[in-house]
Formats: structure tokens, sequence, C-alpha cells
């Protein structure tokens, strides 16, 4: 009896592990808008910006745009927006790029920094 369940055990442990959600466009608009991300970015490091809610991002020594489309939230810094597939899970962000991880954040509750 112990080896069955000793088994099931190991079955359970390899099952794979359910991926969050990704998140809707209001589900982003509602938790990032008017909020900060402070995170790291696997292709660019470390980041923190806040996003006012009339859709401008400001950083330490930039601004750029944001919005949501077709549930993505877009990114525009001058060269063409860039948009990015969003899991939130209260206060941690996963950034999804064609389907992979590419980042994560933390949401910060309004504009900290005073950028």
């Amino acid at each position: 009896m112990k080896s069955v369940c000793l088994a099931a055990l190991l079955a359970l442990t390899s099952l794979p592990v359910f991926a969050q959600t990704i998140a809707t466009g209001d589900q982003i608009v509602a938790a990032i808008g008017g909020n900060t991300v402070q995170g790291n970015m696997l292709a660019t490091g470390a980041y923190t910006e806040f996003y006012q809610t009339d859709g401008t991002i400001r950083g330490a020594d930039y601004t750029g745009t944001w919005s949501v489309r077709d549930d993505q939230m877009c990114f525009d810094y001058g060269e063409g927006a860039d948009c990015w597939s969003v899991r939130i899970e209260g206060e941690a962000v996963t950034w999804v790029k064609d389907g992979t991880d590419a980042g994560t954040g933390t949401i910060v509750t309004g504009n900290p920094n005073a950028f």
C-alpha cells in the first residue's frame, strides 16, 4: 500500500503546473493604469516605469506611450508599438512575448518615484 501511495504522489508531482491565465485588456488597464511596475526583462535588465492613465509612460530619464490592443499591452518609445501578453497575479506581472515569459515585475501603487 505504501508503494501505491508513493507512486501516486510521484505521479502527481510530475504533472505540469498549469500556467496562469493571460490577462484581458480590462484587467491590464485596471491593474497597471495609474501605477508603477518595477522588475526585470530577460533581454534588457531592470526597469521601473510609471503608466499614467492617459497612456503616458514615465521612466527615470525617458517617456513613451502605452495602450491596450487585443488583450495585449503595447509600448511605444518612439520606434513603433511593441505588444505583449500579460499575466497578473496580485501584484506580480509576467510579460509574455510569443508564448514565452520574457520578464517579470511588481505593481507598486501610484508613482512613488515621482517620474
